[in-house]
């Protein structure tokens, strides 16, 4: 597999980030962009807290979409663009911690619907992370 996306895609992935109000508004940043596999982040902030102090579920959910769809997008022709059809997420442990990393994959690619899924970590000051949510979706280009 070529390790490295084609410029136009990369670029466009990277437009189409800073377009998302919602991503912005989280304050997510993306941290890494290869062949079916993006890194995306976001400081768990005040902001995105839930009544625990936790990052909240909702931004968990909307990080890890983020996600999986531009890892789908990462694979897909120059010009392309891509639509969640449905996702799942199993939250399997409080996201506490001073950042929240999700990284997208492509699990299967497709001509009409791509399989992704999405693992999220907390990340603490010291650098330790430990894994909180799952997602697995389906993504279809639009």
């Amino acid at each position: 597999m070529n390790s490295s996306v084609d410029p136009d895609v990369e670029q466009a992935i990277r437009d189409s980030f800073e377009r998302q109000g919602l991503m912005a508004t989280l304050g997510a940043r993306i941290e890494g962009i290869a062949p079916g596999r993006v890194t995306l982040s976001l400081p768990i902030a005040p902001g995105v807290s839930q009544q625990h102090g936790f990052a909240h579920a909702g931004a968990s959910f909307a990080l890890g979409d983020s996600a999986a769809g531009y890892a789908a997008l990462s694979l897909m022709p120059p010009g392309s663009e891509v639509l969640t059809v449905e996702m799942k997420i199993n939250l399997i442990a409080p996201a506490a911690g001073s950042r929240l990393v999700a990284v997208g994959e492509v699990v299967k690619p497709g001509r009409r619907l791509s399989v992704v899924r999405a693992t999220l970590h907390a990340e603490f000051d010291d650098g330790e992370r430990r894994e909180t949510a799952l997602l697995q979706g389906t993504m279809i280009p639009s």
